[in-house]
């Protein structure tokens, strides 16, 4: 292998390995503007989107300990990496799929460390986020709470109430 190419295989295997997941698409031709507009929403979420060679991503998976089909690689792909969230990640590359007129496509990508295909990263892409998830699991430990702490305030405030009619009704007696 040349040098240069080695260099690339290097990269790609450290890029692999040190993102959390990644997903393959097929490019048929983007417009730069919406490449670039692509490439900066991702930058904003942690991610990393790159255009490799097939052979070359193929060999650095493999040296990952990444096992994908060949037929998995078809036409011009790049790689979207994931290096913080990576179901954020996987919502701004769906939502950049409806603005692209089907000139990008999702393929295939690895989460969690398995191999997914196409649908499940659809389906990766329509969970919650992490802060989502945090706000729906806070909510939960809040209602019982608040729900006990409502019903101490109505019994103490109902004791207040009480005493007040009951001293509104001596004065009347008075």
């Amino acid at each position: 292998m040349r040098v240069e190419k080695n260099l690339l295989l290097v990269d790609l295997v450290n890029k692999i390995k040190a993102s959390n997941a990644f997903f393959v698409t097929k490019n048929e031709g983007i417009n730069p503007n919406t490449d670039a507009n692509f490439r900066t929403e991702l930058l904003k979420i942690g991610g990393e989107y790159e255009v490799v060679r097939k052979r070359i991503f193929y060999k650095a998976a493999i040296e990952s300990g990444i096992k994908l089909d060949e037929a998995f690689l078809e036409g011009h792909i790049g790689v979207v990496f994931s290096n913080t969230d990576p179901v954020q990640t996987s919502k701004v590359l769906f939502s950049f799929l409806k603005v692209c007129d089907d000139k990008l496509k999702v393929v295939g990508g690895h989460f969690d460390g398995q191999v997914c295909s196409s649908k499940d990263i659809e389906v990766i892409s329509k969970l919650p986020s992490k802060d989502e998830m945090r706000a729906q699991l806070l909510s939960v430990f809040e209602a019982p709470l608040s729900h006990v702490l409502g019903t101490m305030d109505s019994l103490l405030s109902s004791v207040v109430y009480c005493i007040d009619n009951k001293l509104q009704k001596e004065e009347q007696q008075s």
